[in-house]
């Protein structure tokens, strides 16, 4: 008797089961395959896989389905098939390869489409309007330099010189001014400042630089200021085209313009003085009594010319310098000196009582800045404040002087070059550092004896004394101090105005 067995697999379904059942088990004969296979499902562009388990009969073609996989489909899916053991398919984890989701660029939707439109139209309008603002302020820019040299060649029109040759030196040009101001005639000033050949820089500072330049085979002082010291080319500027402003001890103004050529220049022409600043001068040449009492006198007339008001049809107002100093003294070739740099200084206007003062208080070098300015306690709108400031650092000026001043009959003794309270503070002294030697300590520079020894010396050396006061109303005037001055030593070479 012969016993027949047939071999049968049992094999997990889901998905796939017989007599439409969920899920459950399968049966399959010798040769058949328990299989898992998977299936992406998309949904509303969201892909995911469908897992189902099942029997796949040996009547079937079960080799090549279980090969599947390697065929490309419409929707991705993949197989896997087994016939080791009962439910071995339920541990199979095929996978497709996900389709690639390559996302193509947007502009938005359709909705957006008239948003995008309209920020489009925006971005060009204003793009317009940006370039028109800059074509106007440029414009705008040009057309108020040009209106600043205008504005102090009021009432020179064209034909007021409209006869007058320009030929001749300097000088003769300046004598056919109409005398109302120091410089040129304004026409003129507009023609030479395109004829100026520059030479060498002979000087730098805060406001720019100056140069040595050329003008018809004479030597003139070229001063550029930076552009952000507009303000001080305007003012200076100002008060050199003030009414009987010329003096011999006032640095002589030619001209005075803006020059564009790739940046904006702005120029003030001046007589050059070869000497240099009082500040150089004194570094390398030591005076005697006479050429100290010159340089005094000199300097004294000046500043009394600032601060005097003439009165007449059209008078000079009284002005301040406000930054008095070596530094802004020149040495002329007679050896007198003549005052300079008027960036800073502001003028009294008598028929409306009122000056054109900035508003910052402290104004000038540290250095040479009265007890009242560093103590913030002067009265900025009284007039008479700031001249009585310009008064303590003539003062201050005078001692430098003297100390460059030789004494002694057989062996001269002279002092080294210094500036005020060179023993003090540092070399660029802060407004702490100054208040707390002039206003708290109340130091000022020292006398050497031997000044007592000289007239010119000892009569100096009481004027500064009574100059850098710390009480301003107990300083001497500035008319004072000249006349004292001149009382020393006749002298014709100096005019008394």
């Amino acid at each position: 008797m012969v016993l027949i067995v047939s071999e049968v697999r049992r094999c997990y379904c889901e998905g796939h089961c017989p007599n439409g059942q969920s899920n459950g088990t399968c049966e399959v004969k010798m040769g058949g395959m328990c299989f898992t296979d998977v299936e992406a499902y998309v949904d509303d562009d969201v892909e995911y896989p469908v897992r189902r388990y099942g029997c796949l009969p040996p009547d079937e073609g079960s080799l090549m389905q279980c090969k599947g996989h390697l065929v490309p489909h419409q929707n991705s899916k993949s197989i896997q098939c087994c016939n080791d053991s009962d439910f071995c398919n339920k541990n199979l984890e095929p996978m497709y390869t996900p389709r690639p989701t390559t996302e193509m660029p947007t502009f938005g939707t359709t909705d957006s489409l008239p948003y995008t439109v309209l920020l489009a139209s925006v971005t060009f309008c204003l793009s317009i309007l940006l370039l028109g603002v800059a074509l106007v302020y440029i414009k705008y820019r040009k057309k108020e330099e040009q209106s600043k040299l205008n504005l102090y060649a009021k009432d020179c029109s064209a034909e007021k010189y409209g006869n007058m040759e320009i030929h001749g030196p300097l000088s003769s040009l300046i004598e056919k001014s109409s005398g109302s101001g120091s410089g040129l005639p304004i026409l003129v000033q507009r023609t030479i400042s395109k004829q100026i050949q520059m030479i060498k820089p002979v000087g730098k500072g805060r406001y720019g630089e100056v140069w040595l330049a050329s003008w018809r085979d004479e030597s003139v002082a070229v001063k550029i200021f930076l552009t952000t010291e507009e303000q001080s080319w305007f003012r200076e500027t100002e008060i050199y085209q003030t009414v009987l402003m010329r003096h011999d001890n006032i640095l002589s103004f030619i001209a005075a313009d803006i020059k564009g050529s790739g940046w904006t220049q702005m120029l003030l022409i001046t007589d050059y003085h070869e000497n240099g600043s009082l500040y150089d001068y004194l570094q390398d040449h030591c005076l005697d009594p006479s050429s100290l009492l010159v340089m005094a006198k000199s300097i004294a007339s000046g500043i009394s010319h600032l601060h005097t008001e003439i009165f007449s049809t059209r008078g000079k107002p009284a002005i301040a310098h406000r930054d008095l100093k070596s530094k802004n003294i020149l040495v002329k070739q007679n050896g007198e000196c003549c005052i300079a740099d008027f960036g800073l200084a502001v003028r009294f206007l008598s028929e409306s009582n009122e000056i054109d003062v900035p508003p910052n208080v402290r104004s000038g070098t540290r250095r040479y800045m009265a007890p009242e300015i560093l103590d913030k306690s002067i009265h900025s709108l009284d007039f008479e404040a700031h001249k009585k400031a310009d008064i303590y650092a003539l003062g201050l000026v005078f001692w430098e002087l003297s100390r460059r001043c030789a004494t002694g009959d057989k062996i001269k003794i002279v002092d080294n070059y210094a500036v005020p309270y060179y023993d003090c503070v540092p070399s660029d002294p802060s407004f702490d550092d100054m208040m707390q030697v002039v206003c708290l300590k109340k130091i000022r520079p020292q006398i050497p004896l031997r000044w007592e020894s000289e007239d010119v010396l000892l009569t100096l050396a009481k004027v500064m004394q009574e100059c850098w006061h710390s009480n301003p109303d107990v300083r001497l005037t500035a008319l004072r101090v000249k006349k004292t001055l001149f009382k020393l030593e006749p002298d014709t070479t100096i005019k008394i105005v």
